[in-house]
């Protein structure tokens, strides 16, 4: 796709507006591709310096830079790509962030987000065959073994898929539900979940203020998912608590996460956040659910290699119906 002011390196490119530097980047994207790291650098210095509004040129420059260990010159090169592409296409403000070199905020990763996925929602299932995705599969194994799926008479009323994306985990829990709801931020992508024909709602928004409505409005789901939605939130506390507000009583929370070995939420170099074991037992706990299931599992792999991840399960207990004479 081409745009007139933009970025590559998420399949967006922004055009400097000189044909020659153009070309001059390209090669130095093939430099880097051939692992010439040296050469690529130096061409892309050049592009710079001949278009400072080059954000495509900048976020490359940035990258490779942050590779060589060059931090300071990293967070400049970042700077000077958010400068010149306000839109931010590339996500150069995240990478800032991530870099404590600025602040994030969740309307930021929510349009990253939303960009990111309306413009991969046509080769989006392909791409994450090849990374070996069985997200869905996972949950409603653990959903499953947390003993909410036992035989016929276990159906879910109605559930609700955060994140829905093209239908893929909504594909995994349709013989489970009797009504299926979706909710995803990217137009494109619930377009394709709307050809799948198998959700009885879709519905497009931010998942706190979509839940926040649905909380308001009375509706309460026995089964919530979110299969690798939470990689685009930092503190997973709202959203467990925003949650809880719309099961039914002994109703189920299920989702997937992203891990690391450490405490709290950790933004990785693929603006993908990973959360710690603590992290989402506290964010449950505080939201008054109960944790009824937590396995560390691969979801997906990365050049080859699986990626560390966790599978949680929790239960809304139903409330104790008050002694009589309770005052």
């Amino acid at each position: 796709m081409i745009y007139q002011r933009g970025c590559e390196l998420m399949g967006v490119f922004l055009s400097s507006g000189d044909l020659v530097l153009d070309r001059r980047y390209r090669w130095a994207l093939d430099y880097l591709a051939r692992g010439d790291r040296t050469e690529a650098t130096e061409i892309l210095e050049q592009v710079v310096e001949a278009a400072p509004g080059f954000a495509a040129a900048w976020f490359a420059l940035a990258q490779l830079r942050e590779a060589q260990g060059d931090r300071g010159r990293a967070v400049a090169a970042f700077r000077a790509a958010a400068d010149a592409d306000r839109e931010d296409f590339q996500g150069a403000r995240l990478h800032l962030a991530r870099l404590g070199a600025g602040d994030i905020t969740p309307t930021m990763l929510a349009e990253h987000a939303r960009r990111t996925f309306d413009e991969h929602a046509p080769r989006f299932e392909a791409s994450l065959a090849r990374l070996d995705y069985r997200g869905p599969q996972l949950l409603l194994a653990a959903v499953t073994a947390a003993g909410g799926i036992a035989g016929p008479a276990s159906r879910f009323r109605s559930m609700l898929d955060l994140g829905c994306g093209t239908g893929l985990a909504g594909a995994a829990f349709r013989s489970e539900v009797d009504r299926l709801s979706g909710v995803d931020l990217s137009a494109a992508m619930l377009a394709e979940a709307r050809r799948k024909d198998i959700y009885d709602r879709l519905a497009e928004g931010e998942l706190m203020a979509f839940l926040a409505a649905e909380a308001g409005g009375g509706t309460r789901h026995d089964l919530v998912i979110a299969a690798d939605v939470f990689v685009y939130l930092g503190d997973l506390a709202p959203i467990a608590a925003a949650v809880a507000r719309v099961l039914a009583p002994s109703g189920l929370f299920a989702f997937t996460v992203e891990t690391h070995g450490g405490e709290g939420a950790l933004l990785r170099s693929t603006l993908r956040y990973a959360h710690g074991s603590a992290h989402v037992r506290s964010a449950i706990a505080d939201a008054g659910l109960d944790l009824s299931y937590l396995e560390e599992v691969a979801t997906r792999s990365e050049k080859g290699e699986p990626v560390e991840g966790l599978i949680a399960v929790a239960i809304k207990q139903e409330e104790a119906a008050p002694a009589v004479g309770a005052i």
